[in-house]
């Protein structure tokens, strides 16, 4: 009798323990699968700290371009490797001792999703280089909401005086020593010509800027007063997206190039190409319509001016 209930009470113990573990998943359970922040088309925040990421994820390899020629390598830019970028270099220019423009690409995204291995930008940025005869850098930087801004302005100015150290030939990347031009050389544009314009790399000018975004003017668009997109991507709901816009900086007469290609408002020489009834992103969207090949020639003729 006395073991019967000894084996009883063992068998109510170990329920009981079952039953405070099933219960501790389950409540990790919900936790994972709660979402937070649903900022939908884009990204989904889980209350346990889990991003998903849903537009923008695929990615390519770097390759020989079959119809272009076009070269193109991934490398690592700052010493932990967690901002990296892809390199782009025309057929061309191999065995070549001409030195060609060197633009460097900020890739779109809201600050949340794409990088520099969306094939969107690898074939994109292919066939401008093959067109513009240029060595181009599509910098991969880290994103909100694990990094919210300012990290992705930051990573590129730390992109830009990398590409700086190159300038007398002794960088650490051989296609940019061999192969750069660097006498002169959206958003994220914007603040890095502000940027420029308090802060210059030594030895080199930047020849000019190329925006291709949605931030100019005064006014802000319905997404950017939403506390929860200005959360994910600032890091603060006390920072609301409307002051991104490039129309409210006051620092932007300090802008630090001199030729700017679709831009407004500033002291520099303006040179604005128009798209009638063409979308936002449609050059990349739908890159063998008519104006996206106006558009790439446009920016072709931008970049090797004064090269």
């Amino acid at each position: 009798m006395q073991e019967h209930n000894k084996k009883s009470c063992l068998t109510l113990f170990v329920l009981l323990l079952n039953s405070s573990l099933a219960s501790t998943s389950v409540k990790n359970l919900i936790t994972e699968t709660e979402v937070a922040h649903d900022l939908l088309p884009a990204v989904r925040i889980y209350k346990d700290g889990r991003v998903e990421r849903l537009v923008g994820t695929a990615t390519v390899s770097p390759s020989l371009g079959e119809k272009t020629g076009v070269q193109s390598k991934d490398v690592a830019i700052s010493s932990d490797s967690s901002v990296s970028a892809r390199l782009y270099i025309p057929k061309a220019a191999i065995g070549s001792l001409h030195k060609l423009p060197v633009p460097v690409y900020f890739h779109r995204g809201g600050f949340t999703f794409e990088t520099a291995q969306s094939p969107t930008y690898h074939n994109y940025l292919n066939a401008l280089v093959a067109e513009a005869n240029i060595t181009d850098i599509s910098v991969d930087y880290r994103r909100a909401p694990k990094h919210p801004l300012p990290t992705a302005y930051n990573d590129s100015w730390t992109s830009l005086k990398w590409v700086a150290a190159h300038f007398a030939g002794n960088g650490p990347e051989e296609w940019l020593n061999s192969h750069a031009n660097l006498s002169k050389c959206g958003n994220i544009v914007h603040n890095m010509g502000i940027q420029l314009g308090e802060e210059k790399l030594n030895g080199v000018e930047i020849a000019g800027a190329i925006m291709v975004l949605f931030f100019l003017g005064n006014e802000p668009l319905p997404w950017h007063k939403s506390s929860s997109i200005a959360l994910c991507i600032t890091g603060s709901m006390r920072r609301p997206l409307h002051s991104l816009m490039l129309g409210t900086d006051p620092r932007l007469s300090s802008f630090g190039v001199d030729r700017v290609l679709i831009f407004s408002g500033w002291s520099g020489v303006v040179d604005v190409m128009e798209a009638p009834r063409e979308d936002h992103l449609f050059h990349l969207l739908n890159p063998s319509c008519d104006n996206a090949e106006r558009m790439m020639k446009k920016l072709a003729s931008f970049m090797s001016e004064d090269n």
